[in-house]
């Protein structure tokens, strides 16, 4: 793949043009990711709002109706539904990891099999997180494992 920059003229605006024989699935979610930007949570703890961005988040977890997003030593409450998360977020870097977790593989430090057919993430802030045996083939395909 060839990449071009250019810098416009003074009076043309930015512009990004795709010449590509293929528009495969990570063209799409490359140009999703171009038309937004960069896009900030909304998250809520106590009566505060926060602004945070997506990479932050080492995992989001669905408990009692509830999603939290927890951070390095923080955790919010978000008003999305995993499943809108899941669509929202970048697809390279999040994966769902069981039913009620989204997990940010930028985080994980360590792997190791687990009972069942699953992982156990070992995260950077030092928290564990079970990979159920559905998604474990999804993660390993991400990993290249």
């Amino acid at each position: 793949m060839k990449v071009t920059i250019l810098e416009p003229k003074p009076d043309e605006e930015d512009e990004i043009i795709i010449k590509c024989a293929n528009l495969d699935e990570n063209l799409l979610e490359l140009i999703r990711d171009l038309k937004q930007g960069s896009s900030k949570l909304n998250v809520y703890r106590n009566s505060e709002i926060f602004r945070i961005e997506p990479e932050q988040v080492y995992y989001f977890e669905s408990v009692d109706q509830k999603v939290f997003a927890y951070c390095r030593t923080d955790v919010f409450e978000i008003k999305s539904k995993l499943y809108e998360l899941e669509e929202e977020l970048p697809k390279q870097d999040f994966i769902r990891a069981a039913k009620s977790i989204i997990l940010n593989l930028n985080k994980i430090k360590s792997l190791t099999p687990a009972f069942g057919g699953r992982f156990e993430a070992l995260l950077k802030n030092g928290e564990k997180v079970i990979i159920s045996r559905q998604y474990v083939s999804v993660l390993k395909k991400k990993l290249g494992l």
